[in-house]
């Protein structure tokens, strides 16, 4: 009888027949991401743990919900409106300027070494935040700052005018500054990602530079553009160092209130800060889990 396995069949070959299939559990792959699981254990989860602990403890030392029920007080939910409140608006208004300079970078047919100058300070200037970008502005923007006093050579007084930069408007002014380059850097390679056939396909079919932008790379590029925006409101957020250097921790934010709970003289209850900053992770672990969703949506298109 002959064999049903032909000379040419790869059945025939015996190092192929006697070849195993590769094990899907790999020890040492999971060796190599272990640093990884140690590090969000000691400094993601267990502080996360740590702190929802904290804040059921109450000033005897007992456990308690009075922490949580005090969140709907009016001082805790204004101090959560207006930290949302600027978030949100430098979020708006740095994404905004952010994409329009991306864009400008990217397809607006700048120089490429501009490119590299804006990608480099972008990379730098969104790191640049806490005591040093207060003290900057105010040597900029204070009341004898230097581009005040160009104002008032100019005959403009800026604080006279309803200026001020410990305020509503000043505070968002100085989180723009690290938020627009943050918007440059994650948006930059999903602009970068759109195909040329799309424009050359829309051009071919009779479409303009606007129709383009409108029907084929705006909706393309939404799912990004609002991502990155909900990453600049965690981003601005979560900010304490830069509004306590510049108001003095006098300005109503969540991220004021919670030091002045757990470190202040008078206002000390740190059972009430720790929920107040457990408030603060649930808001945050949202918007990552929206921020993920859309850049999900968007990977589909970019790839």
């Amino acid at each position: 009888m002959k064999s049903s396995i032909s000379s040419s069949s790869p059945l025939a070959n015996p190092a192929v027949r006697g070849a195993r299939r590769p094990s899907r559990f790999k020890f040492g792959y999971w060796l190599g991401v272990l640093p990884f699981f140690v590090f969000s254990a000691l400094l993601l989860i267990a502080p996360t743990v740590i702190l929802g602990y904290r804040s059921l403890e109450g000033p005897d030392g007992g456990l308690t919900l009075d922490n949580y029920r005090q969140l709907t007080s009016e001082a805790v939910l204004s101090a959560y409106g207006m930290s949302i409140r600027i978030s949100l608006t430098s979020a708006v208004l740095g994404g905004l300027v952010g994409f329009l300079i991306a864009w400008a970078i990217s397809i607006g047919g700048l120089p490429r070494p501009l490119r590299t100058i804006t990608s480099t300070f972008s990379g730098v200037a969104s790191n640049f935040a806490g005591v040093p970008l207060a003290a900057a502005y105010v040597f900029t923007l204070g009341r004898v700052g230097v581009v005040t006093a160009l104002f008032e050579l100019l005959g403009i007084d800026l604080y006279r005018s309803g200026f001020s930069l410990y305020s509503f408007t000043g505070l968002t002014l100085v989180y723009m500054y690290f938020q627009i380059p943050l918007m440059v850097l994650v948006i930059l390679p999903a602009i970068d990602g759109l195909k040329r056939e799309w424009r050359e396909a829309a051009e071919n079919l009779g479409a303009t530079s606007t129709q383009y932008w409108r029907d084929v790379a705006l909706p393309v590029l939404m799912p990004s553009i609002l991502g990155t925006m909900i990453l600049l409101f965690g981003n601005a957020f979560g900010a304490h160092a830069t509004a306590y250097a510049l108001t003095g921790g006098l300005f109503n934010l969540a991220t004021l209130l919670i030091g002045q709970q757990i470190s202040g003289d008078v206002l000390h209850n740190p059972g009430l800060g720790y929920a107040v900053a457990m408030g603060m992770v649930i808001i945050m672990a949202l918007s990552i889990l929206i921020y993920s969703v859309l850049q999900r949506r968007s990977e589909r298109w970019l790839r």
